[in-house]
């Protein structure tokens, strides 16, 4: 059996790893930028700080900030126009997930044209053309769509979301600066560390998973448990460390893919605009516990992995509830809601949103194949 792995080309981090920025750009002969971003992130000062250090090196660049949370097939082929208009040779992701994925999609159909019906390109693209020149600047200690091929688009005519998996769309430089998330309100830092570490231990159990993802994947586990109370709290070492273990979790799950809690989540945000994190935190406890059985010793290895003591003592039944409360306890800590019913799910929209799921590209990955009924029984017991 063969594997692959597909990493960015560079990646910067630690406090004030912006400031490479330029080298990077000079280095490639970049002449102008298309930042994508959104307006909340503008006013914050964020796009700000890029745009005086492109300023300082007489970079041109242009705008577009129109980017939305669960970024719709709209928000791209916008953003498809403006780059056309705007003379950009290369993009740059200033944001969370929302504005990493939009640059994806952008950059994919401007160089593969073909595609230019945004459904298209809904799981494995085919496309032959690697996508614009993409420098990703996360916000956002959570998605790691810096060094992912994957990217998720909101149809909103027909409420659903789809995720696109193209190892064309990777940036070619990420630049992972704690100082760009430490701004982050506490909720979405909460949010976006339990997605870090939903991935993380998605990517571990998957069926793709082999020996260098898991190593990734466990390794994700140890920095996130132990560095998200201390984020959220607003430690700005913590901020650091988890900036590094959500990229540590997209190296790894980027590569092998997730499962079930993210098929899940995806019809949540089409649906009621969920955010994805807060998504992925309510299910997370409640999906694991019924994984478990088809999971082998994996779950000792998570929980000694959070920090639970003597878990070698446990018999294997122990070790997964063990596993499974301390995700359980992570949540709770960080301030997570409890139920889907506080992000308004409705149990007329149950067997669509379970369908939905079953049809998610990354349910496929799941350790346990789930039917309609088990998927529907999720949603009501989460």
């Amino acid at each position: 059996m063969t594997q692959r792995m597909i990493l960015n080309e560079t990646a910067w981090f630690g406090a004030g790893a912006l400031r490479h920025l330029p080298e990077e750009v000079q280095r490639r002969g970049m002449r102008k930028a298309l930042i994508v971003t959104d307006k909340a992130l503008a006013a914050a000062g964020a796009l700000k700080r890029v745009t005086d250090l492109l300023a300082q090196h007489q970079f041109d660049w242009a705008v577009y900030d129109e980017v939305v949370p669960n970024p719709t097939i709209r928000v791209v082929q916008q953003g498809v126009a403006v780059f056309r208009e705007s003379g950009a040779d290369y993009l740059i992701a200033i944001g969370g997930g929302s504005p990493q994925d939009t640059s994806k999609a952008i950059g994919i159909i401007i160089n593969n044209p073909e595609f230019e019906d945004v459904r298209s390109l809904e799981g494995v693209s085919p496309t032959r053309h690697p996508c614009v020149p993409i420098i990703a600047i996360p916000t956002t200690a959570g998605t790691a769509a810096e060094v992912t091929i994957n990217y998720v688009i909101t149809d909103e005519d027909n409420r659903r979301k789809f995720v696109c998996v193209d190892p064309h769309d990777i940036p070619k430089v990420a630049i992972i600066d704690a100082e760009m998330m430490a701004s982050m309100p506490a909720s979405l830092k909460a949010a976006t560390g339990i997605d870090a570490l939903t991935h993380a231990i998605e990517g571990y159990i998957t069926r793709g998973a082999w020996t260098l993802t898991d190593m990734l994947h466990l390794k994700a586990i140890e920095i996130i448990s132990q560095s998200l109370r201390e984020s959220v709290a607003g430690n700005i070492e913590a901020v650091e460390q988890m900036a590094l273990g959500q990229y540590v979790a997209g190296m790894g799950f980027s590569n092998v893919g997730l499962g079930l809690v993210h098929g899940m989540a995806h019809p949540l945000g089409a649906f009621y605009n969920v955010p994805h994190g807060v998504a992925n935190a309510i299910l997370l406890p409640q999906v694991m516990a019924w994984n478990a059985s088809g999971t082998g010793e994996k779950y000792r290895d998570i929980a000694r992995a959070m920090g639970v003591k003597q878990v070698e003592s446990l018999s294997l039944d122990q070790a997964r509830e063990a596993a499974v409360a301390a995700v359980r306890q992570l949540c709770r800590d960080v301030g997570i809601p409890r139920s889907l019913r506080e992000v308004g799910l409705k149990e007329a929209d149950i067997p669509a949103l379970a369908q939905a799921a079953l049809d998610d590209v990354c349910t496929g990955g799941n350790p346990r194949t789930p039917d309609l009924e088990d998927v529907m029984a999720l949603y009501r017991q989460s």
